[in-house]
């Protein structure tokens, strides 16, 4: 029996055939023999892994014909050896390793694979030895060396993901570890392909990406979503073979059961929603910011042409992988094959009393949902929220230098004109003192900061009070008049306030913003060395560049989808600034690649959700019912889940504590192995755990720092609501940016450490 119903897909673009699938089928088989993919016995004690009815039934000449329709024969063939290898590997890994749940062994063999993936034609590969690096040698020899050096990085990247991740899912299946939503989503990119499937649909559609764009939101987002819409929609399609047959626990339905505790029919179509909101994400992406990415970067008619082919074949390779699935024997499909030569709109049950099925059948496959996040009716009354309770393993203390620096911190502010009213609106004002005073980020400061010396508190108080002024100053001037040329103006002179050498001029500042950030900046970065400057300026521009993707949904009126708005929340909450000010402060001698593994980005993006995510639980009121805001993770949870307040702020609260888990479990059982893996010395792994100590320390504070403050209550916000502070005092109109200390709060999480930087750096 299946264990589910299959949903309705929302597939808006139609699946092609190329017309070269028998001769990519004969090419493909003929391949796979002469790699020992198939004819060979010795990987799985005297079995094969595949034999060539298992080959043939699984027909991945037909997905590639269906993902590539316009691919001429040759690079049809190749894309489906490409293919043919990375599905045998998966099995492979399957029978050697993972049902064995050999650890050692998978290390060793992951480990040599990047050798056979020579980014320069005059270096030579190792000697293969099974099927799965003699096919890998062959594959990168005829595909890497037709593209540039840019697109063979980011292939190579891809593959390795692909390739080393499938240790994460093995750890977990030793452990009988199924992972939390957000981590099971990060992973599920890495460990499922799909990206690398991507760089291949510029291979097999003969473009590239122009590189200077190649990094940017848009195309990220574009890369994202697609990767997310197959997985999951191989997830639905694969739960039987995964989780009955082969004991997986990598699954979004399996995940999304035991976390929601719901039935697996209830999980499906809960992923299969969250599919098609992915989906509805890579429309708006492509309609709403590829347009001012081509202007912004000056791209030439032909570059522009090249971008749009390759969405052209990301859309391909989503319509054609959806029907691969319906017909493959690999997958649970019989009722879908049954009717996929039946038009959606006209299939379902026909007859008396049906017509209720039809309607829901229709609005799924047409993508009618997609309507819903552009309803939400702003300034709506909701009262307080009831906290709830909320797990905090971790500790902090209370630095004493707490008065003093709630002193510095305020003269700077009045230095810079924080605390003035706008020129030429005398009772006009962002913040006055009483404001200040309120938000009192100098105690955020003195609980994520509890080790510090007085001099370093009233740099990290000055750092939260710039950032906090910053992000309510921003939507009040731009959000409230939908001014999004004015907000990139904006935006784009901050860069001018932190320069990297002396060389350069200083701008001359025209408001408390830029005044504030060319006063803090020149004390922070002056002695840093220019690398470390660079990396410092970049993460306070990805925090500025993300307030100005809360405008462009506020101009829509458009509740985020839920996984775009965890990734951008990290950057409008300024972790990216937190992690790199926290990395610079352990000194140089720990390669940056350690920060750069996966354990780590892991261990930060943990933190920085559960800090963003209780921001969000105490400002619900101050942002939906006072300042008309769209960007908050209790909203985004009402509206993709269709639930109430209480319901939301429940499975909020749940995934604040499964991301606090997944840090201690980080701690407890990755770090070790990642230290032994660069045979870190005694004092580098004391300095790292210091850093994860300081992380901990944050957490702790900003939840102590929102629990004591008066900001997000009631009585606070009534006393702040009068019509002329409400315009100018705190984000207007619809999806702003959210006025919140919780924004900035974790700039501060280690800025006590610049002094022993500095002298690191000098």
């Amino acid at each position: 029996m299946q264990p589910f119903e299959l949903p309705d897909f929302y597939m808006p673009w139609p699946a092609r055939l190329n017309p070269n699938l028998e001769a990519a089928r004969v090419h493909s088989k003929a391949w796979a023999y002469d790699m020992g993919i198939l004819g060979s016995q010795k990987e799985a004690q005297g079995e094969p892994i595949w034999d060539e009815r298992t080959f043939d039934a699984h027909d991945y000449a037909l997905l590639c014909s269906y993902t590539h329709p316009d691919a001429p024969g040759t690079e049809l063939d190749l894309v489906t050896d490409w293919y043919v290898w990375v599905f045998f590997f998966d099995d492979h890994f399957l029978e050697i390793y993972k049902r064995t749940q050999d650890m050692v062994g998978a290390k060793e063999y992951l480990d040599r694979l990047p050798a056979f993936m020579p980014i320069f034609p005059n270096e030579t590969p190792p000697v293969p030895t099974n099927p799965v690096e003699r096919g890998l040698a062959n594959l990168w020899s005829r595909t890497a060396f037709t593209r540039s050096v840019d697109w063979r990085l980011r292939f190579l990247e891809s593959t390795k993901h692909l390739l080393e991740e499938s240790l994460w899912e093995l750890a977990n299946i030793n452990q009988n570890r199924i992972a939390n939503p957000i981590e099971y989503i990060e992973m599920r990119r890495k460990v499922g392909g799909a990206p690398w499937s991507a760089h291949l649909v510029e291979h097999a559609a003969f473009v590239e990406i122009p590189a200077n764009i190649a990094a940017t939101r848009p195309m990220r987002v574009l890369k994202d979503t697609f990767s997310d819409g197959v997985h999951l929609r191989n997830d639905l399609f694969s739960y039987q073979r995964e989780v009955e047959d082969e004991g997986e626990n990598s699954n979004c339905i399996l995940v999304l059961e035991r976390f929601l505790n719901i039935s697996t029919q209830e999980a499906a179509n809960l992923t299969n929603n969250l599919l098609s909101s992915r989906l509805y994400q890579f429309d708006n992406t492509a309609v709403t910011e590829l347009p001012p990415l081509f202007e912004e970067y000056g791209l030439d008619p032909a570059e522009r042409v090249n971008v749009l082919l390759y969405i052209k074949g990301l859309q391909d390779w989503q319509s054609g992988g959806h029907e691969w699935h319906m017909r493959s024997s690999r997958y649970m499909n019989k009722k879908q094959a049954d009717n996929s030569s039946t038009p959606t709109i006209l299939g379902g049950p026909q007859g008396l009393g049906t017509s209720g099925m039809r309607i829901e059948s229709l609005y799924a496959t047409l993508g009618l949902g997609r309507f819903k996040s552009f309803t939400h009716v702003p300034y709506k009354a909701v009262g307080p929220v009831k906290l709830p309770k909320f797990y905090m393993p971790f500790s902090t203390t209370l630095n004493p230098n707490l008065d003093e620096a709630r002193k510095h911190s305020k003269e700077w502010a009045r230095r810079m004109g924080m605390l003035e009213s706008l020129p030429g609106i005398p009772d006009a004002f962002i913040w006055n003192d009483h404001k200040f005073d309120v938000a009192d980020v100098a105690l955020c400061g003195a609980l994520i900061h509890p080790n510090g010396s007085a001099h370093e508190l009233n740099l990290t108080a000055c750092w939260l009070v710039w950032g906090t002024y910053a992000d309510d100053y921003f939507p009040a001037l731009y959000g409230n008049n939908r001014d999004i040329v004015g907000a990139k103006v904006f935006n784009a002179r901050l860069s001018a306030f932190m320069p990297l050498d002396d060389s350069t001029p200083p701008a001359v500042p025209t408001n408390p913003v830029e005044r504030g950030l060319a006063d803090i900046w020149s004390r922070t970065a002056g002695p840093m060395s220019p690398t470390a400057r660079t990396e410092f300026r970049r993460a306070i521009q990805d925090m500025t560049d993300s307030w100005v993707w809360e405008l462009a949904n506020q101009i829509q009126n458009r509740i985020p989808d839920p996984i775009d708005y965890v990734e951008m929340r990290r950057k409008t909450f300024g972790s990216d600034l937190t992690m790199s000010l926290s990395r610079l402060s352990q000194g140089g001698e720990i390669p940056m690649e350690i920060y750069y593994s996966r354990p780590m980005r892991s261990l930060e993006n943990s933190a920085a959700d559960f800090a963003c995510f209780t921001n969000d639980i105490f400002s619900y009121q101050k942002e939906i019912e006072y300042e008309g805001e769209i960007h908050n993770v209790v909203l985004v949870v009402q509206n993709f889940l269709n639930c109430d307040i209480p319901e939301s702020v429940e499975i909020v609260n749940n995934l604040m504590t499964a991301r606090a888990q997944q840090f201690q479990h980080i701690v407890a059982t990755e770090l070790p192995t990642l230290f032994d893996d660069f045979n870190l010395d005694e004092s580098t792994r004391k300095k790292l755990l210091g850093y994860v100590e300081k992380l901990e320390q944050w957490m702790c504070g900003v939840l102590r720092w929102h629990i004591t403050v008066d900001r997000y209550k009631e009585f606070e916000l009534r006393n702040s609501a009068s019509p002329i502070v409400r315009l100018l005092n705190g984000p207007q109109g619809l999806g702003t940016s959210a006025a919140r200390i919780g924004t900035f709060v974790n700039i501060g999480s280690l800025v006590q450490d610049f002094s022993h930087q500095s002298n690191n750096h000098r």
